[in-house]
């Protein structure tokens, strides 16, 4: 058996998990173990506004977890999380085995405290018209 390293990211029905937030995180990591995976890293990442409504949802709750399980029991994986009402869209990716370690430690590190605010951006005025035409080229 192949065990390879996988990164899953799964958008949770916001209502359901507000009500039960243990509860739907451990469904997620259960859905995992229970095919043989090993959890590495399972957390939220984020509540936001949907793009577009899912299931009549506009809020979702992203969950991210990162794991090792044989490769042949993904399709599994997905076929339990297609079933499981609590989430509305999820994506199992292969992970290269040379990043692993980092995006693990990153995943562990959690979401920075500080967000750094975009650097203005300095407008310089255009140059009037008679400065820009050389006086010969001018009149």
């Amino acid at each position: 058996m192949a065990e390879n390293a996988y990164e899953a990211m799964f958008i949770l029905d916001s209502n359901r998990y507000a009500r039960n937030t243990g509860g739907v995180a451990q469904q997620i990591n259960d859905m995992i173990s229970k095919i043989g995976g090993e959890i590495l890293v399972s957390r939220l990442w984020e509540e936001r506004r949907l793009a577009y409504p899912i299931n009549g949802q506009r809020k979702g709750t992203y969950w991210i977890a990162y794991f090792k399980a044989p490769s042949e029991k993904i399709a599994t994986l997905n076929r339990e999380i297609h079933l499981d009402e609590n989430i509305l869209r999820s994506l199992v990716l292969k992970i290269d085995p040379r990043i692993v370690e980092t995006l693990v430690s990153h995943a562990k590190a959690g979401p920075t405290e500080v967000q750094r605010a975009p650097a203005p951006v300095v407008r310089r005025p255009a140059p009037a018209i008679a400065e820009a035409v050389p006086e010969e080229l001018g009149n």
